[in-house]
């Protein structure tokens, strides 16, 4: 991967956005992975993103890119399986933490870059797997648009995507509603920290301040827009799923 880049994003507004990202992120680094192991939805989702890039990808993964990686949840797992897995993310002291638990795993085929998502550049099919979980609602709609064109880039013919995310719109039809309906109930029944919740979370969705999720039918048409086959998504737990795109054998051009 010694051929990665940075490509940088034009304006000061994104550069703010992904700013805030990373101080969020360094803060955030220490208990993160204390969080996701106590976090059973979580939890569920590695577990799902993980037994999905191996469904796809067979016993030998060959180089894996995962996007977002935090301290490392899924390219832990997969790392064994792979020629080289490098960890992606835009906390430097998140990469801490993963380089940490990778030595104490021996987990040799782990390379780190600490590099936003919207800026990272990788050369043309050099990639077998692209995995990414619970990352890709923070980026801008335009820049997943722009991220799902150069993944397909990435991969090699054949090779697959994995996403694991909250997919979720914003109550445009029946199964967003029902999504949104069980939470609020949900926090509903904790008191006045879940009322402050549901307000909190109102705001951001509505307004799309920080986290910027799309419904699961947004993702599946946008990977097909972009030439990926094979485009499926399945449901995890509450607004989470997962979905499975893969680059044709014989790449066809991206609708216009």
């Amino acid at each position: 991967m010694s051929e990665a880049a940075s490509k940088s994003t034009a304006g000061t507004g994104p550069r703010m956005a992904i700013g805030r990202q990373r101080r969020v992120w360094n803060l955030r680094a220490k208990d993160w992975a204390h969080h996701v192991s106590n976090n059973e939805g979580l939890r569920q989702v590695v577990d799902a993103v993980v037994e999905t890039a191996v469904e796809v990808g067979g016993p030998e993964l060959g180089t894996v890119v995962d996007l977002g990686t935090g301290s490392g949840q899924v390219v832990l797992e997969l790392a064994g399986r792979a020629t080289r897995a490098l960890a992606v993310d835009v906390s430097a002291a998140m990469l801490d933490q993963l380089v940490a638990r990778a030595r104490e795993e021996d987990r040799a085929t782990v390379e780190t870059m600490v590099c936003p998502i919207e800026e990272l550049t990788l050369p043309p099919a050099s990639v077998d797997l692209v995995v990414s979980n619970y990352a890709l609602h923070h980026l801008r709609d335009r820049d997943k648009e722009t991220l799902m064109a150069d993944v397909l880039r990435w991969l090699r013919p054949g090779g697959h995507l994995v996403l694991g995310d909250m997919m979720l719109g914003r109550g445009g039809d029946a199964a967003d509603r029902a999504v949104i309906a069980g939470k609020v109930r949900q926090l509903a029944r904790k008191g006045p920290g879940g009322w402050w919740r549901i307000a909190k979370n109102a705001f951001r969705m509505l307004l799309r301040v920080h986290e910027r999720p799309l419904s699961a039918s947004a993702w599946s048409a946008m990977a097909t827009r972009h030439g990926f086959t094979e485009v499926r998504v399945r449901p995890v737990v509450q607004e989470a799923a997962i979905l499975v795109a893969r680059r044709p054998l014989e790449a066809r051009p991206a609708a216009s």
